[in-house]
């Protein structure tokens, strides 16, 4: 059943109005003194400012990840011009770029993801990062569409995120809780230390809800270890280690009758069996960095990644274990060429990637109200991932307002597949490879004038096929598979007016997709993947940030962002039925976002996100659509100091404060089998309620 809306809504207003008329004489504002185009993006090998990157990347800090819950990165994400960030639950979720992915069946593929500069995507394009502590990241960078040479597949883009570090010679120690509504309980320790040459940040995190839907708890705990370490003038050492230990039940998808009416509701065949997922993971790096000299840097990164899960469906139990190496490096080269300022870099990405995976009979029907029992071992594979990236970019300053960018990847995939369980001569073992591929980019920006640029750019990108996707009904690769190749085309402009109190972005692009690689479902919950033609995606990008109000004792900050996509099949036949025109499944036609945040003197704010959900095409007939939906998110925080010693953090929010009905996640293609109706839909939480607080001791 949903809450009874109007009097939730009116007590919580009423006690953000109380935590507001109790605190709001307090102090003076800390004004944010660097503007969005001034920052300096960290993940390109060659750094830039964004004001003069030709290309489109937005930027995310730690404070617009604290205007959120900090459970997930649905609602920041959702901000972001081109960006869905689709959530069925916690640890159910598709992130798209441009359309890039939407009709990916359970997860987001054709995205990079790195943290420092480790990948967090598997050897096949699979991505996860909705199990990181928010708590542990600074910053996050995105690459829209394939417009990086430095980080191989990933056609929709990049997800890059960077560890927080410890203020420059701070110590403390902070102490976190976060509750609210369905159950969730987030509990937070983490402590800093940082002098002339050392930088740690430590954090562990308890984090566990009962869901707001039938058989959707979620617990997840996660210990992040962050270390930078000079070991000269000119050199410096980092490391990273992440754990996390997840178990996270499945309600699954369900039907327009049940979204409409019982929400709430599992599938029938997940509650019956309790499927979920659980996992040990595990991330390590470590990077060095060393400055030669005033021309010349080096920068390398050796990973690896570890995982052990176990996963009971209704159809059967997944046991698998995953394990990877990897070695990033790049050397840059700073000189002039014909008087002219450059920039080159050049380096590689490599990974070998091994997964073992086994499958058992799931006899949950045989002992009703017993969930899933496993049963007879019925197939063991054994895979091997590998892939090698190599590129060279290179930045010119052709005169003191035009600015080129240019590079050249060259990547190689191979996979190799072994029938473990019948250990047959036919299995698979020679690795299958889809072919040498080369990823050419240019860019150019221009300064129109001071803070103002246009840019455009000309880049090529691919997707590999996942190995899931490759398979054959009979667990065989198939071999005629062929990559994702696009093109991608933009134009834009960057500008800040009124004295660097407002700040624009305006993109077009449209990127030409090739070889689309379509999911065709041959059962309940299970897929193989073809090739099925080639796809256009055009679109409008808008981002409006503006200093309303900045006085000492007030700041009010609007801000309003939208996405308008044109995406469709070019060419699209699967069998005998021809999609072509019709609109890409699983991406909305339009996309929303506007807020205000709001700072009353010293340490005490108001956030506010309405993000509105243009309606979503189920099927690649186009014969269902989602509907389109709203939402507003509220949060209030206070912040001040006991003592000059105990730094404090009250905040209270609600999210989904109209309590819209609405499927926060849709499963594309979603076939009824039988009597059953299609299980399209992935309901999202009613209108819910959080607040917390927090102590940190300044040592």
């Amino acid at each position: 059943m949903y809450l009874n809306t109007k009097q939730l809504f009116k007590n919580s207003l009423s006690f953000l109005l109380f935590l507001c008329s109790a605190t709001a004489f307090f102090g003076q504002i800390k004004k944010d003194t660097i503007a969005l185009s001034e920052i300096t993006l960290k993940g390109s090998p060659i750094k830039n400012v964004l004001q003069n990157a030709a290309s489109s990347v937005s930027v995310i800090t730690a404070a617009d990840i604290n205007k959120s819950d900090g459970i997930i990165l649905t609602p920041v994400l959702n901000k972001i011009p081109g960006v869905t960030m689709q959530q069925g639950a916690l640890n159910t979720n598709r992130i798209t770029i441009r359309g890039i992915g939407a009709r990916s069946q359970y997860g987001t593929n054709k995205i990079k993801a790195y943290f420092d500069g480790i990948p967090l995507s598997s050897g096949e394009g699979e991505t996860t990062i909705d199990d990181i502590d928010l708590a542990s990241v600074e910053k996050l960078e995105i690459i829209k569409g394939p417009n990086s040479t430095s980080f191989g597949s990933g056609l929709g883009g990049v997800i890059q995120l960077f560890s927080k570090e410890t203020p420059l010679l701070e110590s403390f120690g902070k102490s976190t809780v976060t509750f609210g509504s369905f159950g969730l309980l987030q509990q937070r320790l983490s402590a800093g230390y940082s002098d002339a040459k050392i930088n740690l940040f430590a954090s562990y995190t308890d984090l566990e809800t009962n869901g707001f839907r039938a058989n959707s708890s979620y617990k997840r705990k996660t210990f992040n270890l962050h270390g930078k370490q000079q070991i000269s003038s000119k050199g410096n050492l980092s490391f990273l280690g992440i754990f996390t230990r997840l178990k996270a039940f499945i309600p699954s998808s369900i039907n327009d009758n049940d979204l409409r009416n019982n929400p709430e509701k599992a599938a029938a065949t997940w509650a019956a069996a309790q499927g979920f997922e659980s996992y040990d993971k595990l991330l390590l790096g470590l990077k060095y960095d060393h400055q030669f000299s005033e021309k010349w840097l080096l920068q390398t990164t050796v990973f690896s990644n570890f995982k052990d899960a176990y996963e009971p469906r209704p159809f059967d139990i997944l046991d698998d274990k995953t394990s990877a190496v990897g070695f990033r490096s790049h050397v840059n080269y700073k000189d002039k060429i014909f008087s002219l300022p450059f920039e080159m870099s050049f380096g590689t990405e490599l990974l070998i990637e091994i997964y073992e995976y086994s499958l058992f009979k799931n006899l949950y029907q045989s002992q009703p109200g017993q969930g899933s029992i496993q049963g007879d071992e019925f197939s063991a594979i054994k895979q091997n991932r590998q892939y090698g990236n190599y590129y060279l970019q290179m930045e010119i300053w052709i005169s003191e307002k035009l600015h080129l960018e240019t590079g050249m990847a060259f990547n190689v995939t191979k996979y190799s597949l072994e029938d473990v369980f019948k250990n047959s001569a036919g299995g698979q073992k020679v690795p299958f490879t889809f072919g040498n591929i080369w990823s050419p980019r240019v860019g150019l920006s221009y300064k129109v004038s001071n803070g103002k640029n246009i840019f455009m750019l000309v880049s090529k990108g691919f997707s590999v096929p996942s190995v899931a996707e490759t398979l054959t009904p009979e667990g065989q690769i198939n071999t005629d598979l062929k990559p994702e190749i696009g093109w991608n085309y933009e134009l834009g402009f960057k500008g800040n007016w009124l004295t660097n109190k407002l700040y624009t972005e305006v993109t077009f692009y449209t990127a030409q997709i090739k070889n689309l690689l379509v999911a065709r479902r041959t059962a309940n919950d299970q897929f193989v993947g073809i090739n099925a033609g080639s796809s256009s995606h055009t679109g409008l990008e808008l981002l409006v940030n503006y200093k309303l109000l900045e006085l000492t004792s007030l700041q009010i900050t609007p801000y309003f962002s939208a996405a308008v996509n044109d995406f469709k099949f070019k060419e699209f036949l699967d069998g005998d039925a021809d999609y072509s025109g019709n609109q890409l499944t699983g991406v909305p036609e339009k996309q929303f976002n506007f807020g205000v945040d709001l700072n009353i003197k010293n340490g005490f704010s108001v956030n506010t996100s309405f993000r509105t959900m243009g309606k979503i095409p189920l099927n690649d007939s186009n014969t269902k659509y989602s509907e389109r939906y709203s939402l507003l998110d509220i949060k209030t925080t206070y912040v001040f100091s006991i003592l000059k010693i105990l730094k404090t953090e009250l905040n209270a929010g609600i999210n989904n404060a109209l309590d819209t009905k609405y499927a926060a996640n849709i499963l594309p293609n979603a076939i009824g089998f039988g009597t059953a109706a299609p299980r399209y839909f992935y309901p999202g939480n009613p209108v819910n309620l959080y607040g917390g607080f927090s102590v940190a001791y300044l040592f």
